[in-house]
């Protein structure tokens, strides 16, 4: 059974956050161990500290014991009181820091039984001293004492030296402690670094293994889609891609491989029905011609036998006849032409505007009178000559066909660019057209005269705004009744391939 890519995915992140767990919770533990080993440290400076302090109030108090059993001063005996009253604490809170039982902890218990010993011998001097002084306020020294003997052996002295003797040792075996606490705390902090460096480096590997298979599983079967698609954008409509793997992008894979089988039968139709319609096209335009022009020959044939005899008034409607046969020619081309507009295969070609114009003009064969101003500047385009021409062509003889005054008329070509696109105005000083009506001259049938003041089929602008946009453009009318009208569009400096392609897909390539 294949694994969805949702679960390869999930998989995959749980895995790195299991990893990282994991991680975490190893650094946790070795981050303890770290900061035990600080704490012991620590502690031993804590102890030797406090060791050196008690040490030195036992010496301030055997000073001050002596120099009052010398000088009988009480000021004296203030370290001795102060220093009593303090180790007692001291010798407590010390015994609390130290493992019972351990070298240490015997060390300090014999210590305090020596100072035990040596408060004993001071208090009783220093009793025996002050009813010395009682009895004899000059008394000095130690004269007449009844234990005096025992300052005379040096029995304080002797306590005195032995505790310091202790107290040295607990120094140095404390000191050494605390040098390898040091290492250890030292060893745990590098043990720490490299273990969590290392599983950092583990999963940081692991993690972009795993992104790096995902991204390339994911991205060689978007890029098989992608083909595909553009296959499909290609015209080639009976590709398919194969995918095996069960999962999401197997179920957009069939979808695209649906659809493009679905394309290509659709379009399989649309060209035939194409090729249908344009015999269809032809036939229609075959026999609605034919009678028209049987029209035309019988009526110039009624005008000829008849000759003198023919009536004028009917004389005037066999020309009213003929002359809407040909409208209704023209009408009949116009609409094919609108039909083909895009469905003909054109090849592009170097096109110099300034030469086509003037090819344009020339067919045109205005008024004399009639003037057409080109531009010092015109573009050389790389595009459909044809439908350029169908365009200038529409729009110069437009302007030409509703001029109220052709003999001296003019129409005005310019041009301007920018980076996409040429912006080409034909503006001519014309009857103009009102504001409501710009809109409405660009749709099919729609004319401004009356169809017998001018013959107009409705078609021309609505041929020429289906090129125009077809290229990608646009084109629009700038005019005000009696002030002549201005007619702007667009026209791409390169060919949109999207819209080729579309051309390509959507209709079918006839020969013109």
């Amino acid at each position: 059974m294949k694994l969805k890519l949702s679960t390869k995915l999930f998989a995959g992140f749980l895995a790195i956050s299991l990893l990282f767990a994991v991680v975490v919770f190893i650094n946790y533990q070795l981050s303890r161990k770290v900061l035990r080993n600080s704490q012991r440290v620590e502690t031993s400076q804590q102890i030797t500290s406090d060791g050196t302090t008690l040490l030195r109030n036992i010496i301030d108090m055997e000073t001050g014991f002596r120099g009052y059993l010398l000088m009988g001063n009480e000021q004296l005996l203030d370290s001795y009181y102060e220093g009593e009253r303090e180790l007692l604490s001291r010798f407590a809170r010390l015994r609390e820091n130290l493992e019972t039982g351990s070298e240490q902890y015997e060390r300090l218990v014999r210590a305090q039984r020596l100072y035990q010993q040596w408060a004993a011998y001071t208090h009783l001097l220093i009793s025996e001293k002050r009813e010395a002084r009682r009895r004899d306020p000059n008394h000095i020294g130690m004269e007449g004492l009844e234990h005096r003997v025992l300052s005379d052996n040096m029995t304080g002295k002797q306590l005195v030296d032995q505790i310091r003797i202790l107290f040295e040792a607990f120094d140095s075996t404390e000191f050494r402690n605390r040098n390898q606490l040091r290492e250890k705390l030292a060893a745990s902090i590098n043990q720490t670094r490299l273990i969590s460096l290392g599983l950092t480096v583990t999963a940081i590997i692991l993690g972009l293994a795993w992104a790096m298979y995902i991204t390339r599983l994911i991205a060689q079967r978007i890029n098989r889609m992608v083909g595909l698609a553009t296959r499909i954008a290609g015209g080639d409509y009976q590709t398919s891609i194969q995918d095996t793997d069960q999962d999401e992008l197997s179920e957009l894979a069939s979808s695209l491989n649906v659809m493009a089988s679905t394309i290509g039968s659709s379009f399989t139709q649309l060209e035939r029905r194409n090729k249908e319609l344009d015999q269809f096209s032809y036939v229609v335009s075959h026999d609605l011609k034919a009678p028209l022009r049987g029209i035309e020959s019988a009526s110039r044939w009624i005008e000829e036998d008849m000759g003198q005899e023919l009536p004028e008034h009917i004389r005037e409607f066999l020309v009213l006849m003929r002359t809407r046969v040909h409208r209704m020619e023209s009408l009949i081309t116009g609409i094919l032409d609108l039909a083909r507009v895009g469905r003909v295969q054109q090849a592009t070609e170097r096109v110099n505007v300034r030469e086509l114009l003037t090819e344009i003009v020339d067919s045109l064969a205005p008024p004399e009178g009639f003037r057409v101003q080109l531009p010092t500047y015109l573009p050389t385009l790389f595009t459909h000559r044809v439908q350029l021409q169908q365009v200038f062509t529409n729009l110069i003889s437009n302007a030409l066909k509703y001029h109220h005054q052709p003999e001296k008329g003019a129409v005005r070509i310019s041009c301007r660019e920018d980076r996409q696109q040429y912006i080409f105005s034909v503006a001519d000083d014309g009857p103009g057209i009102a504001p409501e009506y710009h809109e409405r001259i660009f749709v099919i049938f729609q004319t401004l005269t009356e169809r017998d003041t001018l013959e107009s089929t409705g078609v021309g602008l609505a041929i020429v705004k289906k090129i125009v946009e077809r290229q990608g453009g646009s084109i629009h009318v700038e005019s005000e009744e009696g002030k002549g009208a201005t007619f702007v569009f667009t026209w791409p400096k390169e060919e949109s391939l999207a819209m080729l392609k579309r051309g390509a897909a959507v209709d079918t390539p006839q020969v013109a």
